[in-house]
């Protein structure tokens, strides 16, 4: 069987693996210089080695979370969940992403802002929740809603009791940030849920008695 060169690491792909981890000042230059280089897999693994050496600017996140790459929108999402965010030109961008053409990058959008409890993204997360034809997707909304605990989202929290399993679960764990005779109906309905596991997470919760 031939190995395909595509797929295996060049020299300037093992720099930048190896770079993050080493204390050496003179290699931030050279991962800055290829957070804008070809082929995408090395932008992505240019700001893996950046973050960890904590030189990535706003200009670089921007780059990132626009660039022309799917792949390099999904990794930017995933590692900026994880960071500080002071401008706001940055969450305009992560709230953006949920409109995203791709699943998956609307999915990491939402687990970014989620993390970052942004509530101004209330009410897009609320539209992805109610509307998206991804389930990933809606279930990503629906955690981030959750952790915001934002009043807006427990109609649509609710309503996703209706939903597939994975999104029924995760609109359990959801719930836990709300209280009222609503939320206790909504629970009360859904442990005699069809799904174990959504039966499971109510009775996590602790707020149902048969």
């Amino acid at each position: 069987m031939h190995s395909d060169d595509s797929t295996l690491p060049d020299e300037v792909d093992v720099l930048l693996l190896k770079a993050g981890y080493r204390n050496d000042e003179s290699l931030d230059s050279s991962i800055v210089a290829h957070l804008r280089s070809d082929p995408p897999r090395r932008r992505i693994l240019a700001l893996r080695a950046a973050l960890r050496r904590d030189i990535v600017t706003d200009d670089d996140w921007r780059a990132a979370l626009c660039d022309q790459d799917v792949e390099v929108r999904r990794e930017a999402l995933m590692l900026i969940a994880g960071v500080e965010i002071e401008d706001e030109s940055l969450f305009a961008l992560l709230i953006a992403a949920l409109e995203d053409d791709d699943a998956l990058v609307v999915d990491g959008a939402a687990f970014a802002l989620g993390e970052h409890l942004h509530l101004p993204a209330v009410e897009r997360l609320i539209t992805v929740a109610d509307t998206h034809e991804d389930p990933r997707c809606r279930e990503s909304a629906i955690a981030a809603l959750g952790a915001m605990g934002d009043d807006r989202a427990r109609e649509v929290i609710v309503a996703a009791l209706e939903d597939k399993p994975a999104v029924r679960r995760r609109a359990i764990v959801a719930l836990a940030n709300f209280e009222g005779p609503d939320i206790d109906a909504a629970l009360a309905r859904a442990s005699e849920d069809r799904d174990w596991q959504v039966r499971a997470a109510v009775d996590q919760l602790g707020r149902f008695e048969e």
